[in-house]
């Protein structure tokens, strides 16, 4: 009977040691993941708890934010780009040419009949199309068909079919818009006329048995008649520009945002933030972000200059200060942004806007507004859009909006401005309140 009665003792006093043993807080550095101590148990949990809200949220990313990238590709063109055809022959080539390109008309490109009445020659046309009136032209260069027929029945041979027509584009204004849909389309419809009107003149010269002098002058106008001369008036021929002009900006946006994350970390940790007051806060995070901008812009400058970026096409030797402050302006537009948004956001949820802040502005940049659904229209006061516009003024010397492209970018650093005092003033606010009321609970106990 003594002895039941101390074996439960020392049960109950072994159970009571392993609880306490479980209550007791475990050394650092000791438990594994399955481990049984209730405190490691509850930040178990936590870090269940957050690693899942932080998965949801990125899922509900993937469908909210990477669908506007997606959507730029999708379907498109949405609405077919706009083509000129202008007539300088006035005669059998020039109808040939507007007829049945005008039958072509597709879902890439759309053709339109202009008069040559403000063109003097395909030099005026370019123009036109450097300054952004149109995408493409097709010129029938003039006294086409009259030299066609010199060849055919007078033997001359400085006959060159490829002086007939005359494709006018600028591939630098957008790179992928040139190669992807206007240079495959217009050259398969010409190179179907092209084909089409050397059967017809084969046919033509057999039945008057003109073949055997036409070999004798000049045997390829037999073969090919009329063809074309594919004039890129500002081609995209510096590859490197692709950084500057497309991805590139959104290193720049990193760049941005490195230095908003080191400006909020250097005021936490040095005690800033509960140390100034609320209009020297304000100018610390103005000033300071300002600042390392145009020191960084510099430097991100230089490095395109380095790999030999031409920035002299279009301003001469001034071309390098313009882009310097061309990105100055940009990482200001895109970091103040930011800057505004952190107290509000906090550290836990700005990477959330900073993925829609890539996202939406990227997405205005791959191709052109023109042919995205309208909901794309917003590209146009998209700050990578109008960094990317100037860029290409700058180094490829396309249509000049520099002074627009620069104003943009200026009013979205005023927005900031004025939207960061009314977020810190809100979030200064608060602390002050939960400072007060620590304070009256210190003077309670």
């Amino acid at each position: 009977m003594n002895n039941d009665v101390a074996n439960d003792r020392a049960a109950s006093t072994s159970v009571s040691v392993n609880e306490d043993a479980q209550l007791v807080p475990a050394p650092p550095f000791s438990l594994t993941l399955l481990a049984e101590n209730p405190e490691f148990i509850e930040a178990r949990l936590k870090f269940i708890k957050i690693m899942a809200l932080r998965t949801v949220l990125m899922i509900m990313a993937i469908f909210a934010y990477f669908s506007i990238y997606w959507g730029a590709l999708w379907k498109v063109p949405v609405r077919p780009l706009e083509g000129w055809i202008i007539d300088f022959d006035e005669s059998r080539i020039g109808s040939t040419v507007k007829d049945e390109l005008l039958k072509q008309s597709d879902n890439r490109i759309t053709w339109q009949i202009r008069s040559t009445q403000g063109f003097g020659n395909a030099n005026d046309v370019a123009t036109a199309v450097v300054e952004e009136e149109c995408w493409v032209a097709v010129t029938i260069n003039a006294d086409a068909s009259a030299r066609l027929n010199a060849t055919l029945f007078s033997g001359n041979d400085s006959y060159n079919s490829s002086e007939a027509i005359t494709i006018i584009a600028v591939e630098a204004r957008n790179e992928n818009a040139y190669r992807t849909f206007i240079r495959p389309s217009v050259e398969t419809s010409v190179q179907n006329i092209v084909n089409n009107f050397a059967v017809e003149i084969a046919a033509e010269i057999q039945a008057q048995n003109n073949l055997t002098a036409l070999r004798s002058v000049s045997p390829s106008t037999l073969v090919q008649p009329i063809y074309y001369t594919l004039d890129n008036v500002r081609p995209f021929d510096v590859p490197v520009a692709t950084a500057v002009s497309f991805v590139g900006l959104i290193y720049l946006l990193i760049l941005s945002f490195y230095i908003v994350n080191s400006g909020s970390l250097a005021r936490q940790v040095s005690g800033l933030e509960r140390m100034l007051t609320f209009r020297s806060l304000i100018q610390l995070r103005l000033l300071t972000p300002l600042l390392l901008y145009l020191v960084i812009s510099c430097f991100y400058a230089l490095l395109s200059l380095a790999f030999k970026l031409p920035f002299e096409r279009k301003f001469g030797r001034s071309g390098f200060v313009v882009y310097w402050m061309l990105s100055f302006c940009g990482m200001s537009a895109v970091g103040l942004a930011l800057e505004a948004l952190m107290p509000l956001l906090t550290a836990k949820f700005i990477q959330l806007f900073l993925m829609l802040w890539i996202i939406s502005n990227i997405s205005t940049c791959l191709l052109p507004l023109d042919i995205l659904p309208g909901l794309y229209a917003y590209g146009h006061a998209a700050p990578f859009y109008n960094i990317s516009r100037a860029v290409r003024t700058i180094v490829f010397s396309t249509r000049n909006e520099v002074g627009k492209n620069f104003g943009v970018l200026v009013a979205w650093i005023l927005v900031s401005c004025l939207t960061m005092p009314l977020i810190q003033w809100y979030r200064r606010r608060e602390e002050v309140q939960s400072w007060q009321k620590s304070q009256v609970a210190q003077k309670l106990v």
